[in-house]
């Protein structure tokens, strides 16, 4: 049977560096740095002071006072991109059939900030009665695909993805594959989290994860860099309009890009280091290959996980090197967690946007404060700067703890 095309008809995102498509786009290729002193917690007893904040949000033009005390605010932020994403779809929704648009949406920890504080709450207090009656749906990680759904009357499949740093990346194949199989016409899928809180931060800060530059925080993020110590923290969502081709073409949706190829793969190794080998990212980058039917040379750019750490960074250049072999070093990487951070659970809906982009515009956007490479990362990151290159087609890739690997790959889009 002939698989149906699935591509990308609208993008909504909310950044450290951008509270809306356009302006994350122009500050990505600007190579302008998100990373800032954490504002939302007094720091002082945590080894790591900074992270890459959203700033300026403001959700009044979406929801009344008494629904933001009832909505987390990773659901807040992958509410509001769902109607960027939406609006620019251009979708009507008179004029299509809500049975079959479906939402499939993910986030790796959910409402962490709801459940800290009704833990303080209850500790303080000592009285259950103290809980919030929705605390349970503030902090449960499928709310943010049940709500979108309630909100848009969407009634095809619905349901939210968890694995760590490939959440979102697992909720854009699986909604390719749900429209792929004649489950669905339109799905909006991606990921959003909001998890710079004083459990998180000294969750990961006592794993040993995260930079603690915090005399340096503007550089602290440095991938494939020889100096770079650990990720930063950061925040936000990302989402994707996916629709099968034909029901695209016939209402004249704009696309962005086709989404030809996914690779989905575990390493089977460890709970938070990657395979040494890279084992799991090379093959999710080929069966991203294979499945889309083009040949390893026909890659332009890959947009890496890239966390700046400094196992991943060397792992995932070593799995590069062993999929495209000579072709390493003619195509180019790069890594947008330079300026954003790391989303965790959002990240790959984020970085999806980002890609998609990159083979719209023809413009790598750069890895900054890529001063040192480590000199076992010797392809070409784009450092500092944008690279304008033809880009016919693209990998992101996402990798999260436990293993989980995924590589989504977009294409020009050509009818």
């Amino acid at each position: 049977m002939k698989k149906r095309r699935v591509v990308v008809t609208g993008l909504g995102a909310i950044t450290p560096i951008g509270n809306n498509v356009n302006d994350f786009w122009s500050n990505l290729v600007a190579g302008k740095n998100g990373v800032e002193l954490i504002s939302k917690f007094n720091t002082s007893k945590f080894d790591t002071k900074f992270a890459a904040e959203v700033r300026g949000f403001d959700p009044s033009s979406l929801f009344d006072k008494k629904a933001l005390r009832r909505i987390d605010t990773f659901a807040q932020y992958a509410l509001y991109t769902a109607n960027e994403a939406i609006l620019d779809s251009a979708i009507n929704f008179e004029q299509i059939d809500k049975n079959r648009f479906g939402v499939i949406y993910g986030s790796g920890i959910g409402g962490i900030k709801s459940f800290e504080e009704q833990n303080k709450l209850y500790f303080q207090t000592d009285d259950p009665s103290k809980i919030s009656p929705f605390l349970i749906t503030m902090f449960i990680a499928d709310i943010a695909a049940g709500l979108i759904s309630i909100k848009y009357g969407l009634k095809g499949p619905n349901y939210s993805t968890t694995s760590a740093c490939a959440t979102a990346s697992h909720a854009i194949a699986d909604a390719m594959m749900n429209i792929e199989r004649g489950n669905a016409d339109i799905i909006l899928t991606g990921g959003s989290e909001a998890s710079i809180t004083e459990i998180s931060i000294g969750g990961f800060g006592a794993m040993r994860a995260l930079s603690t530059w915090n005399d340096r925080y503007k550089e602290a993020s440095r991938p494939f860099d020889k100096d770079r110590s650990g990720f930063v923290m950061g925040e936000g969502s990302g989402t994707l309009i996916l629709e099968e081709l034909e029901h695209a073409k016939n209402r004249g949706a704009k696309i962005y890009a086709e989404l030809s190829g996914i690779g989905l793969t575990a390493d089977a190794h460890h709970i938070t280091a990657p395979d040494p080998e890279g084992d799991g990212a090379v093959r999710s980058m080929m069966l991203s290959i294979t499945d889309a039917e083009i040949s390893v040379n026909d890659i332009d750019y890959i947009n890496a996980h890239g966390t700046s750490t400094p196992y991943n960074d060397v792992t995932e250049t070593k799995a590069i090197k062993k999929v495209f072999q000579n072709h390493a070093y003619d195509l180019v990487v790069s890594s947008i967690k330079s300026m954003t951070g790391h989303l965790l659970g959002a990240a790959g809906g984020v970085e999806a946007i980002a890609t998609i982009l990159a083979v719209k515009n023809d413009i790598v956007p750069p890895t900054i404060n890529l001063d040192n490479p480590d000199p076992e990362c010797d392809l070409n990151y784009s450092p500092n700067k944008f690279t304008a290159k033809k880009i016919n087609a693209a990998i992101c890739n996402t990798f999260g703890f436990g293993g989980h690997n995924a590589s989504l790959l977009f294409t020009k889009y050509r009818d």
